[in-house]
């Protein structure tokens, strides 16, 4: 796991702008730095290194192939290494220390860029320079899960790991994207494979972007895309749902077990490693089955957070899985007034504009796991490839019921009955025991009220459900609406299917993957996902989706495979999300600095219309509305641009 950067130079290379890129993100990789440039082609690449595999100087990078032709500048790890490296000696190759960022160079070296990709299990992205060629081929993993941004500054082409290390170049002066704006007031975060600045983007996950230097030299008129001819999908997960859906397993007891012979040689790939390794624990289905997993060949040290508000401590469930699994856990209690200081860090830590308020939680259990080791196995993709988000049961249900009404008559319901206000919700959610467990119960339904009544279908309404402005423009000057999307090559799949692979390709990567990479990298931590291997992947799309959410519960196989290592009673409980309690710190502590960036002027000045967005702050004050997502976007937003 580490930090890259690079450039392509228009005039004279200068290596010490690479230095200033590589200082801005020490945090990635503390353990070592390199560089490597080759003047007259005008490029050069910066790296810093966490050393987790080969501590030894053989793994310090850029790294070049024994051959010479091929230079690498890696950020990740592939898991498979050690059977790579087997292949690569059976053919003759002697290897000079035992890291993966070898295994890898040394495999494209012998079987080139795509088929080497093809054959390897990890989270990676990097830059590789063809010294044969004279082209550069930028590469990302395929689900997302190591960050790669690049882009146009005064002229260069850039790449970094982080934006922030793109921003260290002298002169930079790309203008803030407005459109991008736009759909992060909406999404809380900058969807793919826009930045937040102009002529800057996110390679997309899956894509290899490849061009000589020439052709690097001036900025596109927009996006590049795959199948511009700059950038490529290697990988498609549309495709990987299309293929299991045409070969689907039929039996329940056949799914079960080769969903958990492959997730057992998921985890036990990604706790190898030269440094010690752990996993988060929050007691739920998919933490507690990595962590089952995981305990079945070694000893497991387990980490998770606790809070003092109830509605939002999970540390008893986690401390009651541990003690069944016999895991080494350690559990740390954060106060409301030690969650809230962390607030300041995140717009450093998160680079340009990001509003999942679990942000919070994530950083603090990064920080407590890094006390203790240097990698941790986390249970994140659990929900998207098995059908773990309430929406996934709630939006179809509510939709069968209700698409035979015309729509006028849906759109008079859904706002009368969306208008009730959220702590009538949360009074019935509480009588039924439930508002303990679903934070936000009352804005989720007000705001699922509000589209069901404006739907005209399945993939409408999921758009209305992730999208915070669903209902009227975004207040954002010059920031356009999020379209609505449809995967091509999956209409005619089942409506939930749909809704997972969208999430799976979208608020995955940009949202969850992000989340979890900046919280972890800020404190100098290796996360891995063992759900997202793409073997575990690919099989899990050949699952039902009848074997995943039925019977009003999502992730039911999941289910099925972890109660055969942890009591159910120990599990079942309503979902919750990784949050605190943000939207009542609004009103209290946090309302004097909410106050300052939602002040009418302050939000002209920043290219907001302040009417709409001063509206939801006082009916969030007054308790008529929980608009808690929306104000954090913005808050987050104005708090970025003070410190960008």
């Amino acid at each position: 796991m580490c930090g890259i950067a690079g450039l392509v130079a228009r005039g004279r290379f200068d290596e010490s702008h690479l230095r200033l890129m590589t200082d801005r993100i020490v945090h990635r990789g503390p353990d070592d730095g390199g560089f490597w440039s080759d003047a007259e082609a005008g490029i050069g690449f910066g790296h810093r290194r966490l050393a987790i595999v080969d501590l030894s100087p053989a793994g310090h990078q850029p790294m070049e192939s024994r051959d010479g032709r091929w230079v690498l500048n890696y950020n990740g790890e592939i898991y498979n290494h050690v059977e790579l490296r087997a292949e690569l000696r059976r053919e003759g190759l002697a290897f000079r220390g035992h890291s993966d960022t070898e295994a890898l160079v040394e495999g494209i070296s012998r079987w080139g860029l795509e088929p080497t990709l093809a054959r390897c299990a990890g989270m990676f992205a990097f830059a590789l320079w063809d010294r044969r060629e004279r082209r550069l081929h930028l590469v990302r993993d395929r689900f997302g899960e190591k960050p790669l941004y690049f882009g146009w500054v005064g002229g260069n082409f850039a790449f970094a790991s982080e934006l922030k290390a793109i921003r260290a170049l002298p002169g930079f002066d790309n203008t803030l994207d407005r459109r991008a704006l736009g759909r992060f007031v909406r999404l809380g975060y900058v969807p793919s494979p826009l930045s937040i600045y102009r002529d800057l983007y996110k390679l997309e996950p899956g894509c290899i972007l490849s061009a000589a230097p020439e052709a690097l030299r001036t900025a596109p008129a927009s996006p590049p895309m795959p199948g511009d001819g700059l950038v490529r999908h290697y990988w498609s997960y549309r495709d990987v749902v299309a293929a299991g859906l045409a070969d689907p397993i039929g039996d329940a007891p056949e799914a079960v077990d080769r969903l958990e012979q492959a997730l057992v040689e998921a985890v036990a790939g990604q706790a190898m490693a030269d440094v010690p390794v752990g996993a988060f624990l929050s007691g739920g289905v998919d933490s507690s089955t990595v962590a089952a997993l995981y305990r079945l060949r070694s000893p497991v040290r387990t980490f998770t957070i606790g809070f003092e508000d109830a509605a939002f401590d999970e540390a008893p469930h986690a401390r009651a899985v541990a003690a069944h699994l016999g895991t080494e856990h350690h559990e740390a209690y954060v106060t409301a007034r030690e969650a809230r200081e962390v607030i300041p860090l995140l717009p450093r830590i998160y680079d340009e504009p990001f509003a999942d308020s679990s942000q919070i939680a994530t950083y603090l259990v990064c920080r407590h796991a890094r006390e203790h080791v240097k990698v941790a196995l986390s249970g994140d993709g659990g929900d998207e490839l098995f059908g773990g988000y309430n929406r996934y049961l709630a939006a179809p249900r509510l939709w069968s019921r209700l698409r035979r009404l015309p729509l006028p008559l849906r759109a008079a319901l859904g706002g009368a009955a969306g208008a009730i206000p959220a702590g009538a919700w949360n009074a019935a959610a509480d009588l039924a025991g439930r508002k303990s467990r679903q934070p936000h119960f009352g804005a989720k339904i007000q705001k699922t009220l509000r589209t069901m009544g404006r739907a005209g279908g399945i993939d409408a309404l999921h758009d209305g459900l992730i999208d915070e402005w669903h209902d009227q423009a975004a207040p954002v000057e010059g920031g356009d609406a999020v379209e609505s999307y449809t995967p091509t090559g999956l209409d005619d799949a089942p409506d939930t299917v749909r809704m997972m692979h969208r999430d799976a390709t979208t608020y995955l990567p940009d949202d969850i993957l992000c989340k979890v990479d900046r919280a972890a990298m800020a404190v100098s931590l290796e996360t891995r996902l063992p759900f997202l291997d793409h073997r575990v992947a690919e099989l899990a799309a050949r699952i039902p989706i009848e074997m995943k959410v039925s019977g009003g519960v999502g992730k039911q196989v999941l289910r099925c495979l972890l109660y055969r290592h942890v009591p159910e009673a120990l599990i079942e409980r309503p979902k919750t999300g990784f949050a605190v309690p943000v939207g009542e710190w609004l009103r209290g502590p946090l309302r004097e600095w909410a106050e300052e960036l939602l002040d009418e002027k302050v939000l002209r000045e920043a290219g907001f219309r302040p009417a709409p967005i001063r509206a939801r702050w006082q009916a969030h004050l007054a308790g008529r509305a929980d608009w808690t997502a929306s104000i954090w976007f913005v808050l987050m937003f104005q708090a970025w641009s003070a410190e960008a």
